[in-house]
């Protein structure tokens, strides 16, 4: 009788250790599961970019101006990311459509202007992942289409695609396996763009400078 009571009591002991361990742990922190960011991406982000045109006159037309340019811009992206520990590195392109201008007045009734219509870049990216976070830098090759104008006697509007480059940092975070948040900021160098005006005094050499600021959404395939 001793032994089968033992035996009852040691039963019960056994089946009450499942839950009396699930008891003990209901009070602990939960850890989240590690967030692997090795893969590829496509998204879209928005935000607002301001910056400064210098406009010098050439072939003797003895102007300068300097435009200052904001606006808003909205564009896509895609990125690959490969994880090594805690580093991440990568390649991101994007393309953005942009209204970012501005315009200066050289006197009464002559004005010069600017405008960024689109831009992009393709990028080398490197950073450090703490589980969902990823802190990076990212920099490389910037294109965008800039127009040059003038309102004057002899008004006109000229557009061409220039080349630079851009640097800047970021901060991702990953709300859910597939689902990217984050925001960036970039700066462009757009070079320096000979136009020729159909008026020859009106000439002149642009050079473009932009800062950008925006939020970015992304999927994770």
């Amino acid at each position: 009788m001793r032994r089968l009571t033992l035996a009852s009591a040691g039963f019960l002991v056994l089946l009450s250790g499942p839950a009396l361990a699930a008891d003990m742990g209901a009070g602990l922190p939960m850890t989240a599961p590690g967030f692997d960011w090795t893969g590829y991406y496509a998204g879209l982000q928005a935000g607002y970019g301001w910056g400064s045109s210098d406009i010098a006159g050439t072939e003797g037309g003895p102007f300068a101006a300097s435009p200052e340019l904001g606006g808003g811009f909205v564009g896509g992206h895609v990125a690959g990311l490969w994880q090594f520990n805690q580093a991440v590195i990568g390649a991101r392109a994007e393309l953005n459509y942009a209204s970012i201008d501005g315009s200066a007045l050289l006197g009464p009734g002559n004005s010069v202007g600017t405008d960024i219509k689109w831009f992009g870049s393709v990028n080398a990216e490197a950073g450090l992942a703490v589980d969902r976070w990823l802190i990076y830098g990212v920099g490389g090759v910037a294109f965008a289409g800039i127009d040059t104008s003038q309102a004057a006697a002899t008004a006109f509007d000229k557009t061409r695609t220039s080349t630079g480059w851009t640097i800047g940092a970021g901060v991702d975070y990953a709300l859910s396996d597939n689902v990217v948040v984050g925001a960036q900021y970039r700066y462009y160098d757009f070079g320096k763009e000979h136009f020729d005006a159909p008026d020859d005094f009106s000439d002149r050499d642009q050079e473009v400078k932009l800062h950008t600021l925006g939020v970015n959404f992304s999927y994770k395939f």
